[in-house]
Formats: structure tokens, sequence, C-alpha cells
């Protein structure tokens, strides 16, 4: 069994049943979960559980992590994975050509106001050609 988190009491539990308290956030977003020392002294799972002198096991987790899991469920379900498979045919194509195509594998110039003018140029490239193909299935229509 693994540690499991409670997010209405916001706790983790380890595999035998004791709660791991939340402690602080460091900077960078992640909750720090503690073990109370004096009761995972006596634990029978202790040696596997963690190799800290003092006993204490600490779990991070990050604040969007909630969010990071409903995405994952939702990815999963079948309409989900429909959607994955698509975006694979459409927004990635579209990352790739501007990738071999259109020199974003490299960036030509230096200063961050002359690669987004790169970008926006490569971008607009790629429009164009995207207009133009449409342009040429267009159905003609007969002049009267």
């Amino acid at each position: 069994r693994e540690f499991v988190h409670e997010a209405e009491a916001d706790v983790y539990r380890c595999p035998e049943g004791q709660a791991l308290t939340y402690a602080t956030t460091d900077r960078n977003g992640y909750r720090h979960y503690k073990s109370d020392p004096s009761i995972c002294r006596d634990c029978p799972l202790l040696a596997s559980c963690t190799s800290n002198a003092k006993a204490v096991r600490t779990i991070t987790r990050h604040v969007w992590a909630d969010h990071r899991e409903r995405a994952d469920r939702l990815r999963l379900t079948p309409k989900g994975k429909a959607i994955y498979r698509r975006r694979k045919e459409t927004v990635e194509r579209s990352f790739a050509d501007a990738k071999q195509l259109h020199g974003h594998r490299y960036a030509r110039f230096r200063r961050l106001w002359k690669v987004r003018v790169q970008c926006l140029l490569a971008a607009a490239a790629q429009n164009i050609k995207k207009i133009a193909l449409a342009l040429t299935k267009a159905p003609q229509t007969a002049a009267a």
C-alpha cells in the first residue's frame, strides 16, 4: 500500500494509518507533509518507510496536484482519448511543421523580442500556407 492523500482533512495517511500533517509550503509551490517521529519510531514499517535518523517521513505535493489529477482522469476517459488522438493529428503536427520547415529548431537571433518576431513570422507563414491550401481546395463557381 502507498500513502494516500485525504483532501478534506489535508493529510496523508501512511500504510499503517497514521497521519502526516501539513507543515509548510515552499517557494516552488510544494506543500510538505511530515510524520510524527514519536509514532514512527515504534512503527514496524519504519525501515521501509524512511531512512531519516529522526524517524520523520516527509511527502511533498504540489498545490496544483488536484487539478493535474483531475486532468489525468479526464484524459483517460474514452472521450479524452479521442480528443488526444485528434490533437496528435492537428496541434502537434503544426508544431512539428514549425520545427522542421520554419526554423523553430534553433533561434536565429538573440534577445527575447527578436526571437518573438521570428516565431510570429513563422506562424504567419504557416497561416498563409493554410489559406493558400484552402483556396485551392475551395469549389470554383462558374461565372454567369
